[in-house]
């Protein structure tokens, strides 16, 4: 797991406060996908439990999985009696216990594309689910998001996370349907979008910001700069795009 994979557990306070929550609409999408009722789920790189909370609140048996312990530490704060948490890494995760769903929560891109769908299809009863869902938080207004990208471009490129297979945004199929397509543990792989607007303030904005590994990889000082730059363009009330994208597909029984 890289570094940037593991930059999170120093603002782990911070990744709680910024970073939106799931709406019960994607709780609904995933259930309305399953043929059965879902008891048992594992969570990979559950974070502080955003995602958690969306499941376990709702019925579901979760174990959640995360490698950095001051995030699992944060997640413990905020979940019910029906989690389980564990401190591990997806590649550290060992076949025994079966589940009927596995998810990941903008976290599948920091796992180890070497036999990742071999062991996620371990993971799962036959006939069970799995299900990856995220989506970059946008500015709405395309005049304030130029701004910001131009008082950043001196520190960073972009702030975005590339498709890890390379996928176009403008396909139809986005990562990890496309992979999930070719896999052999997996069949009826479907996308849909959940759409989320936000409104929040320019300084909760630098805050969800100072979360994103882009920033975090920053030196400190740059960080710094970087975040004064982009406060001295926003409004003071900014509105934010933050579609999710979900992809779901059960594992095949005849594997």
């Amino acid at each position: 797991m890289s570094s940037r994979a593991l930059s999170f557990g120093a603002i782990a306070e911070a990744y709680e406060r910024f970073r939106p929550g799931y709406p019960v609409e994607l709780f609904n999408v995933v259930m309305a996908y399953t043929a059965q009722p879902v008891r048992t789920a594992l969570e990979i790189g559950a974070g502080t439990g955003k995602a958690t909370r969306l499941f376990a609140q709702r019925g579901v048996m979760v174990t959640a999985t995360e490698p950095d312990g001051a995030m699992l530490a944060e997640l413990r704060k905020h979940v019910s009696a029906n989690v389980r948490t564990v401190q591990a890494a997806f590649e550290d995760l060992r076949p025994g216990e079966k589940y009927g769903l596995v998810y990941a929560a903008a976290a599948l891109h920091w796992t180890n594309p070497e036999d990742r769908w071999s062991r996620m299809a371990a993971l799962l009863e036959p006939g069970g689910v799995f299900a990856s869902f995220g989506g970059p938080v946008q500015l709405a207004d395309p005049a304030v998001e130029e701004a910001v990208r131009a008082v950043r471009s001196p520190f960073l490129a972009s702030d975005e996370i590339p498709s890890p297979d390379g996928t176009p945004p403008e396909h139809d199929m986005q990562w990890p349907g496309t992979q999930l397509q070719r896999s052999e543990w997996f069949a009826d792989v479907r996308q849909s979008v959940v759409e989320r607007r936000l409104t929040m303030s320019a300084r909760d904005y630098i805050g969800y910001l100072s979360t994103v590994s882009a920033y975090l990889m920053l030196p400190t000082l740059e960080q710094e700069q970087v975040f004064s730059r982009i406060m001295q363009v926003l409004p003071a009330t900014v509105e934010i795009t933050a579609d999710i994208t979900v992809h779901i597909a059960s594992r095949r029984r005849e594997q």
